[in-house]
């Protein structure tokens, strides 16, 4: 089936009152794309990123508009013919059902991480080489491998996991850590993730490795605020990682040793260019000794113990 989807700038101050007059004209399923609303977003959850795409963030420069998506047939176009009578400057394009439900997944192709890993999607077969597969569906959250911030982490587990090793993963997001280093040798891994739909994610993408919640699970909640959480996390585990932003490891690392054994390591990534030097005084000052220094596009990751 097809879609007409139908753009209307529209001021900021109007777009409440004009998604009305839509829905009164027969309209609805409305997506509003707001450079102010974009703004505030960005300023009210900043601890969760250090960076935005510049691309991203152009696409909302100087936007206010309104769509709407209504089906390519003749009830869609008799709302079509209301809107347009009813305002001078309406602009439409057209989308497939396939667009939506699959297009996205041309950007993803199998990545070879390391010297063992290769991430590859659940709908690719996995490549000949002799690599561990690790399988994923890329999902709405962080972590399918190609971004710099997972992959060195990756690289860092393959000369950190030891047979039978507890993992801490802080921030998992879709599990691809925690998996990796089960996928390595790992015993068990417990994750956290502040997103509630963490812990389906990322189980659904340790089931797609044949890993069961005996050796994969992820809790929901802010390891930072929530004591209760870090008390159900406790303690004793030889590898602790946090691919998050600085904002959070940084205060992270005042009680990160709490979570480790001894001799333990520390992975933390996410860490822009620019705040390096801040995350590794952090580190230092809350006891740990930075091992190893990772620097890949943009991006920090740190091996401390």
């Amino acid at each position: 089936m097809r879609w007409i989807e139908v753009c209307l700038n529209t001021p900021t101050e109007s777009i409440d009152s004009r998604c009305d007059e839509l829905a009164a004209l027969g309209a609805s399923g409305f997506v509003i794309e707001n450079e102010e609303d974009f703004q505030n977003f960005l300023d009210n959850n900043h601890q969760y990123w250090d960076y935005v795409d510049e691309e991203l963030a152009s696409r909302f420069r100087g936007v206010s508009r309104i769509k709407c998506y209504l089906p390519d047939d003749d009830s869609g176009w008799d709302v079509l013919q209301r809107i347009r009578a009813a305002y001078k400057e309406v602009s439409i394009s057209y989308i497939a059902d396939s667009d939506w439900e699959n297009n996205w997944r041309e950007y993803y192709k199998p990545i070879e991480i390391g010297e063992k890993l290769v991430v590859v999607p659940e709908w690719e077969e996995t490549p000949d080489g002799g690599r561990v597969p690790l399988r994923l569906d890329p999902g709405l959250i962080f972590g399918t491998g190609s971004h710099a911030t997972t992959r060195m982490c990756l690289q860092a587990l393959e000369k950190l996991v030891t047979p039978g090793a507890r993992v801490l993963d802080i921030g998992c997001g879709s599990g691809i850590l925690g998996i990796g280093a089960l996928l390595l040798g790992a015993g068990s891994c417990l994750g956290c993730d502040v997103d509630p739909k963490a812990p389906d994610v990322a189980a659904a993408n340790a089931a797609l490795n044949d890993l069961g919640p005996e050796r994969f699970r992820v809790l929901a909640g802010d390891v930072l605020g929530d004591r209760g959480l870090r008390s159900a996390l406790g303690s004793g585990y030889e590898l602790v990682l946090a691919n998050i932003v600085s904002d959070v490891i940084i205060p992270l690392s005042a009680f990160a040793r709490s979570f480790m054994a001894e001799g333990a390591a520390f992975v933390c990534s996410g860490i822009i260019e620019g705040r390096q030097d801040e995350v590794r005084a952090a580190l230092v000052k809350n006891g740990f000794t930075v091992e190893e220094h990772f620097c890949e596009e943009e991006w920090h990751c740190f091996v401390c113990r």
